[in-house]
């Protein structure tokens, strides 16, 4: 398996030794300290999920939590916004909870 395969977080060996990928290139040694993977390395990866789909849990995200981040971020931007900007903000913002509904 090559370095572009896995996601960050991963862990893999690589020439005797396990890493946790960091990065498109890099990933941090068991040992301490960052390295940078060739692209050509062949990898052996570690703790793979028994299903074939190894992103599928990691594409889902908590629907509440990402609601409730993107209302404190709208009161945010709604206290910095003028008046002029507030009434694009806020079609804005039903465009985005629309992908919810």
């Amino acid at each position: 398996m090559k370095l572009q395969h896995l996601a960050i977080g991963d862990r893999f060996e690589y020439d005797g030794r396990i890493f946790v990928k960091t990065g498109p290139l890099t990933a941090s040694s068991d040992q301490g300290g960052q390295q940078i993977i060739p692209r050509y390395a062949v990898l052996t990866p570690l703790d793979q999920p028994a299903s074939g789909n190894k992103t599928a849990g990691r594409d889902r995200v908590n629907k509440a939590a990402v609601l409730a981040a993107f209302d404190r971020f709208y009161r945010t931007s709604e206290r910095l916004c003028d008046a002029a900007a507030q009434a694009e903000l806020a079609k804005a913002r039903s465009e985005f909870l629309k992908i919810f509904e």
